[in-house]
């Protein structure tokens, strides 16, 4: 009988060939099978949006602020939460639920206005935790110890961007934080519970930064010990600073070769424990301008499990030394 890479899988947080820790396997292990994330938009906007830190956003962000998968905020929570349940009970079971408030900067207005929209969530049929994606700049205490409180009564995912470790290069994007203002924020989070969960983000493709900058970001990441990370590609949209920096020749991508490296690197650098959340990236279609090897992003995932499987390695095994 032949023997197939998940029975030769020395990976241990694994039920499959995937050489690292996947957000579906820790999924079912903690739900207990099939679980889906349910994108809201709150309403909410960012500080370097409105002008408390900056104005228009990052020089990548659509105008909905990473929501685009999200229904339009004008629809009440709990019919975007229905709307979208619905859609996806075609592909899934939808018995087990996450809302995610993906949209912006889901902390950035008072207390007042967030406990109640989280509250009501919490009561949404199927719900079994939630996401709440935020900065690290918007975590005043009192937020923070609101969260600290839902994380004991819920499954509680904080995902915070950070995108970069390296201050020139938040300040070229426009993201309007530094690092030390991210650690300052997280280390708040971590302390404030050991129940509530953290998810960081990165970006890979930024501009002015080498497969050596991005790896310094996550050997700053993999210190810090995060529940989770989402490695995101760079996405070229239309009607983005981005978008504009592309046309005119001033921004090249990443090449498809030189991010599947890049990841399986940065997988091996990455503690064994903590949970992967995506490995690239979804940019609209209609609005996409490049990379155009991005749109098969199946054949992408496949090419880092082949490249994982290629050398002998996984996610962690540099860990140690990293």
């Amino acid at each position: 009988m032949r023997v197939t890479q998940a029975a030769r899988n020395p990976f241990p947080y694994s039920d499959s060939n995937k050489r690292y820790y996947t957000y579906d396997y820790w999924l079912k292990q903690t739900f207990g099978g099939k679980t889906v994330k349910i994108p809201l938009d709150g309403g909410f906007t960012c500080p370097n949006i409105d002008g408390r830190c900056g104005r228009g956003g990052c020089v990548y962000c659509s105008g909905r602020g990473s929501g685009d998968f999200a229904q339009p905020a004008r629809m009440p929570l709990r019919e975007q939460y229905d709307v979208t349940r619905a859609a996806l009970s075609s592909k899934w079971p939808v018995d087990r639920c996450i809302p995610y408030f993906q949209a912006h900067t889901n902390t950035y207005a008072p207390l007042d206005v967030l406990r109640p929209m989280f509250e009501e969530t919490l009561t949404f049929p199927g719900v079994v935790g939630m996401n709440v994606a935020t900065r690290a700049d918007c975590l005043p205490p009192e937020t923070v110890q609101y969260l600290a409180e839902l994380s004991h009564r819920t499954v509680l995912t904080v995902e915070l961007g950070l995108q970069t470790a390296h201050d020139r290069t938040a300040a070229l994007i426009n993201r309007g934080h530094t690092m030390a203002d991210f650690v300052d924020g997280y280390t708040r989070l971590r302390e404030a519970s050991d129940s509530l969960l953290t998810c960081v983000h990165l970006i890979f493709g930024l501009p002015g930064e080498d497969r050596a900058m991005m790896l310094d970001t996550v050997r700053a990441i993999a210190a810090l010990r995060p529940h989770q990370v989402k490695i995101h590609l760079l996405h070229v949209l239309h009607g983005t600073v981005l978008g504009s920096w592309y046309e005119r020749g001033d921004y090249t991508p990443i090449e498809r070769d030189d991010y599947v490296e890049t990841v399986v690197r940065a997988l091996e650098l990455l503690p064994p424990e903590t949970v992967i959340g995506r490995l690239t990236g979804d940019g609209m279609a209609s609005d996409l301008l490049a990379p155009e090897w991005s749109r098969k992003k199946v054949t992408i995932i496949n090419d880092i499990d082949k490249e994982l499987y290629r050398r002998g390695t996984w996610q962690g095994k540099a860990w140690a030394s990293g």
